[in-house]
């Protein structure tokens, strides 16, 4: 009787701790699937070009500088003429080839493989990628125009140099553009691979005269201390390709003006 009772007692015990390690693992899955769910809350916060999560809100996002003081875009409108500004030395092979071109959901970005890069004022910064704004951001004087193009470089220090090249539209075709025009992805998130040679330095206009300031990003985090160099001359650019990214863009996928709070704009001789 006494054998019956302790295997009895044993045998409740073994019941009761593996009730309880069950439930601890119920708990810690439960635990776990919300520390998930809200990390992926987290992740899912974004941004875009209007309602709720556009620009006016950028500030609200969890840790970036679009709410601070030296911001980006801005208005050109006084400049300071520097006859110390040298012009901008750039070293873009004739035959680069394109990495892949990506349809982000905010831009249409061209990635290159490493080797081209600039040089300005003895400091190098390597072409990461160049995407598209339409209409522009900077604004010259209050105009804006069709089309940008942002060709965003870093150095080994990490730092940016941004140069903007404001671009028209042209009823005729152009070669260089034909050529970038039929690889754009249609949708979200495509990406299309790019087995060809291009000649980065057709994108560039033949005056490359300049503005330069201090500012940041123009979407989020919104970095600030890039340097931006904005040409003073714009390009021409066919009337389909400008239509074609309007197609697959954000509808005016441009951040407006910021205050430039005592900043100066500087322009090269």
């Amino acid at each position: 009787m006494k054998r019956i009772k302790a295997t009895l007692l044993i045998g409740l015990t073994i019941i009761t701790i593996t009730a309880c390690n069950n439930k601890t693992k119920e708990t810690e899955n439960a635990v776990g699937s919300s520390d998930s769910s809200k990390t992926e809350e987290h992740h899912q916060k974004h941004w875009n070009y209007d309602g709720e999560t556009g620009p006016e809100h950028w500030s609200e996002i969890d840790q970036n500088d679009c709410g601070g003081n030296a911001q980006s875009p801005v208005d050109i409108v006084e400049t300071e003429k520097d006859k110390t500004l040298k012009p901008i030395e750039f070293h873009y092979n004739q035959k680069t080839k394109i990495h892949d071109i990506i349809n982000n959901g905010h831009s249409i970005q061209f990635d290159f493989e490493p080797g081209d890069y600039i040089v300005i004022n003895g400091n190098q910064y390597e072409l990461k990628q160049f995407h598209f704004h339409e209409p522009a951001e900077h604004t010259i004087k209050g105009v804006r125009y069709p089309l940008v193009i942002h060709m965003v470089h870093k150095s080994k220090e990490g730092k940016f140099a941004v140069l903007a090249i404001m671009a028209q539209e042209d009823k005729n075709s152009n070669e260089t553009f034909e050529f970038l025009d039929k690889y754009l992805p249609a949708k979200v998130n495509d990406t299309v691979k790019v087995n060809a040679d291009f000649n980065i330095n057709k994108v560039l206009p033949q005056n490359k005269t300049y503005y330069t300031y201090t500012g940041s990003l123009t979407t989020p985090p919104c970095t600030e201390g890039v340097e931006w160099f904005i040409f003073k001359n714009q390009i021409d650019v066919s009337i389909k390709m400008i239509k074609d990214l309007r197609k697959i863009m954000p509808v005016n996928n441009f951040r407006n003006v910021q205050e430039l709070n005592g900043r100066k704009i500087k322009e090269s001789i």
